[in-house]
């Protein structure tokens, strides 16, 4: 398969892109209408169609409900959320337009479009607003095209992930509480009944299998991958 891979970044995508001549990358950001449109036109250019697409762009913060500025609420909402919904519209637009079978819309959201946690209030209803976005967009499809051929939406959920982003977390719950670094890991260690971080490979191998013609009947579906702790 042919991936592109678009981020902020141009550093960060040549060293992704350095993994495989299948790869290609774009600057993009997620959450400027015109950029996402021109992000499926360079696909369009290559003589594609983007037949899966993935909406993985996401950014995270803490803060008290009462200490949560506009500012913050409204740079997590513009990634979380509004980047999700141009990525899903314009693709599925292209995929209409190109007539794809079995086509695949994939956000990765997280375990708290599932359950509440304190302090993150802004970013609990950016995933819980973008899992309200796969389930309604995954109804809208559902009835489309040939038995197995239609175009499926599902949201993974991953826990705590071994990534940078987890990492300044663990720094930052270091410094507001006087706890080690160490002792924060084991803070987050202790959300899932498996006691650990997961991994981006899990989040990735769970993509491939939604991805797949195995998976043309599920739909509309949140699929957690955190040791148990959303039930």
């Amino acid at each position: 398969a042919n991936v592109v891979i678009p981020g902020r970044r141009q550093s960060a995508l040549d060293e992704v892109a350095a993994a495989s001549d299948k790869i290609t990358t774009s600057v993009c950001d997620v959450t400027d209408e015109a950029a996402v449109t021109a992000l499926f036109d360079h696909i369009a250019a290559t003589g594609s169609v983007a037949d899966i697409v993935i909406a993985n762009a996401g950014i995270a913060a803490s803060a008290p409900l009462d200490k949560t500025d506009l500012s913050l609420w409204s740079d997590i909402m513009a990634v979380n959320l509004t980047g999700p919904f141009l990525t899903f519209r314009e693709g599925l637009r292209r995929m209409k337009a190109a007539q794809v079978a079995g086509g695949r819309l994939i956000a990765v959201a997280s375990m708290t479009a599932k359950r509440a946690y304190p302090y993150i209030s802004a970013y609990a209803a950016s995933k819980h607003g973008l899992l309200g976005l796969v389930k309604s967009a995954a109804l809208e499809v559902a009835g489309k095209g040939e038995n197995g051929q239609q175009i499926t939406v599902n949201a993974i959920c991953p826990g705590y992930l071994d990534t940078e982003m987890t990492q300044a977390s663990i720094a930052n719950i270091a410094a507001k509480t006087g706890l080690s670094e160490q002792e924060a890991a084991g803070k987050l260690h202790d959300f899932s009944p498996q006691k650990r971080l997961f991994t981006a490979d899990e989040v990735a191998a769970s993509a491939l299998f939604l991805a797949s013609p195995a998976a043309a009947g599920i739909n509309g579906q949140a699929i957690s991958i955190d040791g148990g702790e959303t039930g």
